[in-house]
């Protein structure tokens, strides 16, 4: 590129050489040395496309320089994953591991390797206690890979990252209502899958953390005799204990529950719920007056 600037002013011959057409160096500059006796304006002239020349030839050069160490070549696909499992299996080191998994879909993103390595980066994240990270990552690998085998451990992860999460139930419950959802939709589509039991144990256990919220408050209003706000607490709780017994195999005590909800609340949308809920199952709500339930909602009756 610089030897085509020359050129071009007439300062490098077409054939390789110096000076114009064939004539050697030195008679250039003997010339513009003459030049500078006879004209003083032409010789400087000449000597600020020279230095200007230079300066382009120069500058030419050191953007190839630059652009050669911008420019990193990717790394194989493998040795990147590889680097990864090192990080995560040996150096315990969870975050990092992410990063190098990351980097594979990054670097070769329609490659097997960046599948696999989309996964592993959220199992990564959820190792490293990166909660919202694996959800992202997860539900991306979910998105772009539904057929895979991999996919209901993906949707196992999302809902374990919420699972993990749920705080005392003096708190906010969304987290504990997003594991139900996400396990449940892993159960729906893949019911038989080694991952579906335990997420059917961990949706329970969130239901009871729902089911303990909604009595914490209804407790709260009836310390501050809102009996209205309270029925509607506990009519979602019986309706928990509902689907929890009936999960836990406890047919009786879900029938009764079932039932407590249809006499004291026919027309509620809760009572409609565990009423289905108990049909799918071939059941039917029937009351057993012993019960704790039932005995408990006959003293909160005349408490009222």
């Amino acid at each position: 590129m610089a030897a085509y600037f020359l050129v071009s002013a007439g300062l490098l011959g077409r054939d390789g050489e110096h000076g114009v057409g064939s004539k050697p160096a030195w008679g250039v500059i003997r010339t513009m040395r003459w030049r500078s006796i006879k004209g003083p304006a032409i010789a400087m002239r000449a000597l600020t496309r020279l230095a200007a020349l230079a300066l382009i030839a120069g500058a030419l050069g050191a953007c190839s320089l630059f652009d050669k160490d911008a420019i990193a070549p990717d790394e194989p696909a493998d040795k990147l994953y590889n680097e990864g499992l090192f990080l995560l299996n040996s150096k315990k080191d969870a975050k990092e591991a992410a990063k190098k998994f990351e980097e594979v879909d990054r670097q070769h993103p329609y490659s097997e390797w960046a599948r696999k390595a989309l996964v592993m980066s959220a199992y990564a994240y959820y190792q490293a206690g990166s909660y919202e990270e694996c959800i992202n990552s997860a539900r991306r690998y979910v998105t772009l890979h539904p057929g895979s085998p991999d996919a209901v451990y993906a949707q196992f992860l999302i809902g374990s990252s919420y699972f993990d999460q749920i705080p005392e139930i003096s708190r906010d419950q969304e987290r504990a209502e997003k594991a139900v959802q996400a396990f449940e939709e892993l159960v729906r589509k893949h019911p038989d899958s080694e991952y579906a039991v335990a997420a059917r144990r961990k949706i329970e256990i969130a239901r009871d953390q729902l089911a303990g919220k909604e009595m914490h408050l209804g407790r709260q209003m009836m310390d501050e005799r809102n009996f209205t706000g309270a029925i509607g607490r506990f009519k979602v709780v019986v309706l928990r204990l509902t689907e929890a017994y009936l999960s836990l195999g406890i047919v009786d005590e879900a029938q009764t529950s079932a039932a407590v909800l249809g006499h004291n609340f026919p027309d509620s949308r809760w009572y409609k719920d565990a009423y289905a809920l108990m049909q799918s199952r071939g059941l039917q709500p029937n009351e057993n007056k012993g019960s704790w339930l039932s005995q408990a909602f006959k003293k909160f009756a005349r408490a009222l």
